[in-house]
């Protein structure tokens, strides 16, 4: 025997009540405010993406951001573009060279990294800045350009409630234990493995 329309709605009903008694009790508990330091690492793409829809986030309620791209310093992206319109609120810092097979160059890549980590820890010691994002910083920390120690102090020395955005494959152990959140994306399916090359809007 089949239930009726009305029961249906009647069952569902009381299993979404004790579904929000259950999700309020929750968030009664929940009454810590603070800055995040936050991953996004794995070989999935997004990584980036995800970070400037947080900017995208932050400049709705007219909060300062801080940017430093630390290997994409060759690419003209849409983002960057778009971001040009915020001056007032965005700083944005394209230290790196591009990516470490294009520039065959270890001493350069180590000097560029330096440089960008220099204005990353500037960023981050300006209490202004509601939300820094290292764009890549995961890359130059796997090859070992920077000191992970320097990097994992500079993030605990940050101010209270300014959230900082790391993103980039590989990331490492010491930096996954000092995040408050980590995501890693997952690789399904991706287009470059058919054929199909990087496209205006969406990888840059």
């Amino acid at each position: 025997m089949t239930e009726s329309e009305e029961e249906l709605n009647r069952r569902h009903a009381e299993k979404m009540r004790k579904k929000k008694e259950v999700r309020d009790r929750m968030l009664a508990t929940k009454t810590e405010t603070r800055g995040l330091i936050m991953v996004h690492t794995g070989k999935g793409k997004g990584k980036t993406t995800a970070a400037m829809g947080l900017v995208l986030r932050t400049l709705g309620h007219s909060k300062k951001v801080g940017i430093v791209q630390f290997v994409k310093g060759k690419w003209e992206t849409g983002e960057r573009a778009a971001l040009d319109r915020f001056s007032e609120l965005i700083t944005v810092s394209v230290m790196g060279e591009g990516f470490t097979w294009e520039t065959q160059d270890r001493s350069r890549d180590v000097a560029a990294a330096r440089q960008a980590w220099e204005q990353a820890k500037g960023l981050m010691a300006d209490p202004s800045y509601h939300l820094v994002v290292l764009d890549e910083l995961n890359i130059v920390l796997r090859y070992d350009y920077l000191p992970i120690e320097d990097v994992v102090a500079a993030l605990r020395a940050k101010p209270h409630d300014q959230h900082v955005v790391i993103t980039g494959r590989n990331a490492k152990a010491e930096l996954i234990e000092v995040a408050d959140l980590v995501t890693e994306m997952e690789l399904v399916k991706h287009p470059f493995r058919s054929g199909v090359k990087a496209q205006l809007g969406i990888e840059f």
